[in-house]
């Protein structure tokens, strides 16, 4: 199948549909119970539902340690495989900066004032990506349409890749189980390249449209991307020494960590077994409330694992983030169980995979029913 032939059957597939609504709350429904126990457990602790020393602390390790491997890359005093090395390690610190920073602060979660939510929110944009577009295509789209084809724009990465069972079957989706993570490892060159500049231009991004663009956000959006091709390419092109076709390996390689890192925790906890792809009946209605609903769309995993709790931003408890993402990270070891326990008692599921690489065979084990929806119907 061509390039343009596939381009065209994937716009086919992106029919016209009518706006999502959700169930309305009932005066005893789970989220007005959920909500007022966790603002219980921070009003009765005395403590902030953004960062604290831990959070603070985290932000320093990970910004020196970015900022570090970029210096002694541009020193000239390791030698080459060293450099690679650090390479692959400055890639890696610039996912944490994506999932524990950037994604807090565009959250707005890192701290109560907003302004400087703001400003924190720009390491994302030195990193590569755009806060203005992932505050839609992330925060709005993402969090509201979780798994709803055609909607949540996050199961609707590349069209090679079938992440949700209402995706036309190709031929080659047999093999995605196999090949998906080497493409994870191009997502965030595809970002920093590509997607962001789509992105931003397109009215429709998933289940949100927009009449216009800002035009500060478009001059934001050059502005830190010329800042980051300079810093990322132009400055170690001119400094290391060299050739210009190994330094672009050092340049893709951490990419590829770094791609690899982001994508790979996003989708463990929504392309995983046990969470659901509605879709909308009449009139685009969801027949429960968006609480109840997330319940059923979104997983955690390895939560007891101290260290990908500490990596990953919190992300493997995905639960407590879509339900309360205005609080930081840090606190949802703690807000879990009375998550789980409301949960229970509201006879909701609570999705979750004990540990980090039994998640990812449990990804794949999802991508291989969907590449062979025959085979696996039961």
């Amino acid at each position: 199948m061509s390039t343009e032939a596939i381009k065209q059957e994937y716009v086919r597939e992106k029919v016209p549909f009518e706006k999502v609504t959700f169930g309305k709350l009932q005066p005893k429904s789970f989220q007005k119970e959920l909500m007022t126990r966790v603002d219980e457990y921070f009003e009765k602790n005395g403590i902030s539902k953004n960062a604290n020393s831990e959070m603070v602390t985290k932000t320093i390790l990970i910004l020196a340690g970015w900022m570090g491997t970029y210096l002694l890359i541009l020193s000239n005093a390791i030698n080459p495989i060293g450099m690679l090395i650090l390479a692959l390690c400055h890639g890696f610190f610039t996912a944490m900066i994506g999932l524990n920073i950037g994604h807090d602060a565009i959250h707005g979660s890192y701290t109560k004032n907003q302004k400087l939510n703001k400003w924190i929110g720009v390491f994302f944009n030195l990193v590569g990506a755009n806060d203005y577009v992932w505050s839609i295509s992330h925060n709005i789209v993402h969090h509201t349409y979780t798994n709803i084809p055609h909607h949540d724009e996050d199961i609707h990465q590349v069209p090679i890749l079938r992440m949700e069972p209402t995706q036309k079957v190709w031929w080659i989706h047999k093999f995605q189980h196999i090949y998906c993570f080497l493409l994870y490892c191009f997502a965030s060159l595809s970002w920093v390249f590509v997607k962001d500049y789509i992105k931003f231009f397109q009215h429709q991004l998933g289940g949100h449209y927009r009449k216009t663009f800002p035009r500060k956000e478009i001059i934001r959006l050059f502005f830190y991307k010329a800042i980051y091709y300079t810093l990322f390419l132009v400055i170690p092109l001119v400094v290391i020494d060299l050739a210009w076709y190994w330094i672009l390996v050092g340049f893709v390689a951490a990419h590829f960590v770094e791609g690899l890192t982001m994508a790979v925790i996003f989708m463990l906890a929504h392309v995983i077994e046990g969470t659901s792809f509605p879709e909308p009946g009449l009139k685009g209605r969801i027949d429960m409330p968006w609480a109840d609903f997330q319940m059923y769309t979104t997983a955690d995993f390895a939560i007891k694992n101290k260290v990908v709790n500490y990596l990953f931003g919190g992300l493997n408890f995905q639960v407590e983030h879509h339900l309360f993402p205005k609080v930081c990270h840090v606190h949802y070891p703690k807000i879990a169980p009375i998550v789980k326990q409301t949960a229970q008692e509201f006879n909701l599921p609570y999705l979750e995979h004990g540990t980090f690489f039994g998640a990812i065979a449990s990804h794949v084990r999802v991508l291989k029913k969907f590449g062979n929806p025959e085979k696996y119907a039961s």
